[in-house]
């Protein structure tokens, strides 16, 4: 499919002589970084041309008759009803050449779905809305978020060449091996593209998907999330970054040592500053695409965190009533084991997902604190990461 056409459809449509418009048009696949990819795109440009083929063919023998049998020159219409060989004839020809395209796509799709002899294998569930990359042979284990500033997106600062198809902490893979891929995901489907890889393989809730990739040349490949998955949809990015492998083995190591960093990190102490700052950060990259970055939320869809975000849907009251919370339905300015139990567990049946298996202690702490004490929210009150380990521990 045509790519990067949406951004050339505003130009083409204000003139179609705009020498932008030409320069941000695509009318074909990304350039393929694969095997796989390479033979979807050798696949496509082949069957193509059987079609254009086909074109030629028919319309020109349709033309031909048209003109050369008009009623001008003096031929009349000829009286028959059928003709029997020249019926199978048009029906043995195409049955021949749909068996032809059909032998080297089930080749191609065979080789897509055989996941065999790989060199690492990568879990990846997608989340309401971002991705998690579990490296199965290495123990590390991170999220990864949109990375695009919130003043881009509400059209308050000049969008950047990769306007929302950036993140925090891109997909590393080495260069020239064969990476499996363990598709799944925690709330509803979501689907993981990356066009120049010639993946795109859903991930859905309680089924584990299988993919594959191997990429030869280093670089930064993207894509998104191809399948609708709620509000925050079009803000799910997937970003790959390939290395040789020497320099993937130095991040390996790197990850590693920041894992156990933020490990000690969650036994200290910190000042309300400290985590207000740290909280903000997390709050925009996790929390502000449903709930705003200033906290106001969307009016009838996702409540406000300003004076203490009181839901206003009964149903959403219902189900919190039935979790010992209060009948006004306010969590921000209620006590701090609410909100935690919030932010830890979600809200069943709704948008609100629970971040506790995707956030560590101290960035848990960090937004719920964060929260409590921004946009007019005054409680002076803060959470440590000592007692968000303490709850998590309590409950297994």
């Amino acid at each position: 499919m045509p790519c990067n056409i949406r951004s050339a459809l505003p130009t083409i449509t204000i003139s179609l002589s705009a020498t932008s418009a030409y320069a941000d048009f695509r009318f074909n696949l990304q350039p393929a970084v694969t095997p796989i990819a390479t033979e979807i795109y050798d696949l496509h440009n082949l069957i193509l041309l059987v079609c254009l083929a086909i074109f030629i063919v028919v319309f020109g023998v349709m033309f031909y008759a048209l003109y050369k049998h008009r009623k001008s020159v003096g031929h009349s219409p000829a009286q028959f009803s059928h003709n029997t060989k020249l019926e199978v004839v048009w029906t043995i020809i195409p049955f021949f050449i749909l068996v032809g395209m059909a032998y080297p796509t089930t080749q191609t799709i065979l080789r897509m779905k055989t996941v065999e002899n790989t060199d690492m294998s990568i879990k990846v569930t997608g989340r309401q809305w971002y991705w998690e990359y579990e490296y199965m042979d290495a123990g590390v284990n991170y999220v990864s978020n949109l990375a695009t500033p919130r003043d881009q997106i509400d059209n308050k600062a000049a969008k950047t060449p990769h306007y929302l198809l950036e993140v925090d902490q891109p997909m590393v893979v080495p260069t020239g091996k064969k990476v499996r891929l363990l598709l799944t995901a925690s709330d509803v489907i979501h689907s993981w593209w990356i066009p120049a890889f010639g993946v795109k393989q859903d991930a859905i809730p309680g089924f584990i998907n299988e993919a594959w990739f191997q990429v030869d040349k280093p670089g930064i490949y993207r894509g998104q999330c191809a399948e609708l998955c709620g509000v925050g949809h079009g803000f799910m990015p997937i970003v790959v970054e390939a290395k040789p492998q020497e320099e993937y083995d130095a991040w390996l190591k790197n990850q590693k040592a920041q894992l156990a960093a933020t490990a000690e990190a969650a036994t200290k102490d910190y000042t309300l500053d400290e985590l207000k700052t740290r909280g903000e950060t997390i709050f925009n990259s996790r929390c502000a695409a449903c709930h705003q970055a200033n906290g106001q939320g969307i009016p009838g869809v996702f409540p406000p965190l300003v004076g203490g975000a009181a839901f206003a849907n009964q149903d959403t009251l219902k189900r919190l009533a039935e979790r010992g919370f209060a009948k006004d339905g306010k969590i921000v300015l209620g006590p701090k084991d609410k909100h935690l139990d919030i932010v830890m567990h979600g809200i069943p049946g709704t948008a609100m997902q629970g971040l506790g298996a995707q956030m560590t202690d101290l960035e848990v702490a960090a937004v719920i604190t964060y929260e409590r004490n921004s946009w007019g929210n005054k409680t002076g009150d803060m959470l440590q990461p000592k007692e968000v380990a303490a709850v998590r521990k309590s409950k297994g």
